[in-house]
């Protein structure tokens, strides 16, 4: 069994990652348990970079978010699933699914550290959620894994952010300098084209995961 000290290092390790990631002194604090008086102490040793401004405090961003933005967050919200399910802590699978958002997609992220943490805290019912709201569901039409509210039935082409995102890429020079072209970490070969973009976003980034 781990010792007291083994967790307060392991917390200290996770509010490190969490603060060079962006997130708020408040959000660092929910998901480590330190106080944010130490964490400030540690890790933001001038106050003027501590990040400024109101966290999200529900999910109304993201039912209200374009397009573009709920695609950023199925991808985050997607890999968190995939990383509980290998055993990982919610902190953890947080960092690591915030990492590979990053690794598939360009800067400036358009989906913050906060934001994720909001998004996960209402998948898992955990956090800022005393229960889940959220759920990730995997799309019948074309197998992308989204995000859509406890209860939503998927169908194709009607909740599925990827199958909308398909139809409008060839038109929207919004979406197409989103989310341009790059080499995958693994091909999908029973996607073609710009399915298996879409696809391996929200599956993939392997290299970011962490080994069993």
């Amino acid at each position: 069994m781990p010792t007291r000290g083994d967790r307060h290092l392991r917390a200290i390790q996770l509010a490190k990652q969490l603060a060079e990631l962006g997130a708020r002194l408040k959000t660092i604090h929910s998901i480590t348990g330190l106080p944010p008086r130490e964490v400030q102490r540690l890790f933001f040793a001038d106050p003027r970079t501590i990040p400024r401004g109101r966290a999200p405090d529900s999910t109304e961003w993201y039912h209200n978010a374009n397009l573009i933005l709920r695609t950023d967050a199925c991808l985050i919200g997607a890999k968190y699933r995939q990383l509980r399910g290998q055993g990982l802590t919610a902190g953890e699978a947080l960092v690591f699914a915030y990492r590979a958002y990053q690794a598939a997609t360009l800067p400036p992220y358009r989906i913050s550290l906060d934001r994720a943490f909001n998004l996960v805290s209402y998948i898992d019912g955990i956090w800022l959620a005393r229960t889940p709201t959220l759920s990730v569901l995997t799309c019948p039409g074309c197998g992308c894994e989204f995000i859509a509210a406890i209860g939503t039935v998927a169908r194709s082409g009607e909740t599925c952010p990827f199958c909308k995102l398909i139809e409008r890429f060839p038109l929207d020079h919004r979406i197409q300098a989103s989310y341009p072209a790059h080499p995958a970490v693994e091909s999908i070969e029973r996607q073609q084209g710009l399915l298996a973009l879409f696809h391996k976003l929200s599956l993939d980034a392997e290299g970011e995961t962490p080994a069993e």
